[in-house]
């Protein structure tokens, strides 16, 4: 009951409300009682009707049950005797009419305050998981399904809305209408009362041995929906090599095993839980039943002690004991995959900060970046070993060497996506973990291979994360990087929206984009990871130009492939197999006959 404890805690703001819930709960509670006590005068005066009404004493006054019974028979009788049989059958519908209405009433105020506090407190939900899902490191991703996240983005965000927050007003509402009516039995016929209380333990242990394997099947129902997610995913976001490659027939193989999995296991526990209510409710009425035989016993021995009116009405008010239990049981079956639910979100909201933010503030870059003997290992795999390296303010250097060198995770280790295991990258002779991230982050602009655009307008993704840019700024930073002018030429020039990703766009065209987003925000250190290895020779001279006009007079650590984009670097430092073999200018490594002189020769560079 962990989880149901810390959904309940997001409602703790709003504590404010369940006064006014409870005492509009009670008071439709009472309503209800009284609704019901109402039927045992309406069967008197319908059947009794040819009796003379009996002059009855005014009580006098006493908060009790008895006083209000007596109180209202006293004023049938007077209206009766004062006015006949139909004055009092009038006086008696109108008091269920009211009653009933005044149940009502109550019960939808007080529900309007439970849906306030449920979508207040899914909302609080979504947003401490948007957070969290933001601030986790880039590393989290790696090692899981896109899929599995959406899903607990979206389904189970969903079902513990249905499911738990849903029926917030079922286990504080059903209770008390339980205890309500409860106490009339009790107050009819304490002893027939007692005789079938017996028996509702019985039935709530079997319909809770039944619900008690819902969680079970509900935590693999939603392993494989986010499994079906990730299916979606692939097949859209890798769409052209789907179909380059005739592979929809696999594709669909693949996603129908898992689509047949997840319906057998949905339907075992859809039926294990669809059995829990008509049990309840057969158990429910064979209880009614025996209840009703006991009675008919008593009466036949003379033992009953109320009149066959009072006891139509005692059975009304058992079966509306019956009725809240029969809600609460089903309810109790659902949030079991509520539940389950509410796991997989706290998961992610429990996931550690492997990424510490810092508490060293930093405005401004003075001297030099360094890696200062960096040793970085992935899943125990080592990437980085005992690296060092140099970056002058001012200055360009550039790390090449042959992929899987480790050379793109020395760029992540700079604005902190990753952490060093031992040595430290230092901003000034500072370790960077002992900064701010935010600070950290406003130093530094990333330009990488992957184009990340988002779907939006040309203008918002290079205004992207800078509130407060001017369209000018926006229009002069599209100018240095050369692409003020491919923009112009869009349907709606700045304000047209570029797709998921950035799709509308060529290669060339997003690069570019997100270099502008880079000469806006200025950043003192620049970070380029491969940023034209992708693209074609026209496409890569437009982005150099533009890239010439970010780096000029600014501090640039440049990870490339192509040794062509890198022979002006102030400095190069070739990496193979995560360590530093060689670092000079391109002239002195040329002719030191080494690694970076082989990959000149094989990329037939001279």
């Amino acid at each position: 009951m962990d989880s149901f404890k810390r959904v309940l805690s997001y409602a703790r703001p709003f504590g404010c409300s369940w006064p006014l819930y409870l005492l509009l709960s009670v008071l439709s509670v009472l309503f209800g009682v009284i609704t019901y006590g109402l039927l045992g005068p309406l069967l008197s005066v319908l059947f009794e009707s040819s009796e003379a009404a009996p002059e009855l004493a005014r009580p006098a006054f006493a908060f009790s049950v008895d006083y209000f019974t007596g109180w209202f028979r006293w004023l049938l009788s007077s209206v009766i005797r004062d006015g006949g049989i139909l004055r009092g059958l009038v006086l008696v519908c109108l008091s269920i009419v009211v009653a009933c209405l005044l149940t009502n009433l109550c019960r939808y105020l007080s529900q309007r305050i439970i849906v306030g506090l449920e979508t207040r407190l899914m909302k609080n939900i979504r947003k401490d998981l948007f957070s969290k899902v933001a601030s986790l490191p880039v590393g989290w991703f790696n090692d899981r399904r896109k899929g599995d996240v959406l899903s607990s983005l979206s389904n189970d965000v969903s079902q513990v809305q249905n499911t738990i927050a849903g029926g917030f007003h079922v286990f504080f509402r059903e209770p008390l209408l339980v205890a309500g009516f409860l106490a009339m039995l009790i107050y009819m016929s304490p002893r027939l009362t007692m005789v079938s209380l017996v028996a509702l333990p019985i039935s709530a242990f079997i319909v809770t041995r039944i619900t008690r394997k819902l969680r079970a099947g509900s935590v693999e129902t939603q392993h494989l929906a986010g499994k079906i997610l990730s299916r979606f995913e692939e097949v859209m976001s890798g769409a052209r090599i789907v179909k380059a490659f005739n592979a929809r027939g696999y594709m669909e193989d693949r996603f129908e095993a898992e689509n047949e999995r997840h319906r057998r296991i949905s339907r075992q526990v859809l039926n294990r839980q669809e059995l829990a209510s008509p049990l309840s409710e057969f158990l429910g009425i064979g209880i009614a039943a025996g209840v009703l035989l006991y009675g008919g016993w008593l009466n036949y021995h003379g033992n009953l002690g109320m009149t066959w009116q009072q006891f139509i009405v005692y059975i009304m008010f058992y079966w509306k004991v019956l009725e809240p239990a029969k809600t609460m049981a089903k309810q109790y079956a659902l949030m079991q995959k509520g539940l389950v639910s509410a796991g997989r979100i706290f998961e992610i909201l429990d996931e550690p900060e492997t990424i510490p933010d810092g508490v060293r503030p930093v405005e401004e870059f003075r001297e030099a970046v360094t890696f200062d003997h960096v040793t970085f290992s992935y899943n125990g795999e080592p990437v980085l070993k005992d690296v060092c390296l140099t970056l002058p303010k001012g200055k360009t250097v550039a790390v090449v060497g042959p992929s899987g060198a480790g050379k793109s995770t020395m760029a992540d280790l700079l604005p902190r996506f990753y952490d060093v295991n031992e040595g430290a990258v230092r901003i000034d002779g500072t370790d960077i973990r002992t900064l701010r991230l935010a600070d950290l982050t406003r130093l530094m602009g990333i330009v990488t291979q992957e184009t990340i655009l988002f779907n939006d307008t040309v203008l918002n993704n290079i205004a992207f994360g800078m509130p407060g840019v001017t369209r000018e700024q926006v229009v002069e930073a599209a100018r240095v990087a050369h692409a003020d002018e491919f923009i112009e030429r869009l349907p709606q020039g700045y304000d047209t929206n570029i797709g998921d990703r950035g799709t509308k766009l060529s290669g060339g065209q997003r690069q570019r984009i997100a270099i502008a987003r880079a000469v806006l925000k200025n950043p003192p250190v620049l970070v380029l990871d491969e940023a034209t290895s992708s693209l074609d020779t026209e496409s890569e001279r437009l982005v150099q130009d533009a890239l010439g006009q970010l780096m000029a007079g600014r501090t640039s650590l440049v990870i490339a492939h192509r040794l062509s984009t890198v022979r002006h670097a102030d400095s190069i430092y070739v990496i193979r197999d995560g360590r530093i073999v060689e670092h000079g200018t391109h002239e002195d490594l040329v002719a030191n006959h080494g690694l970076y002189s082989h990959l000149c020769n094989l990329q037939a560079f001279s």
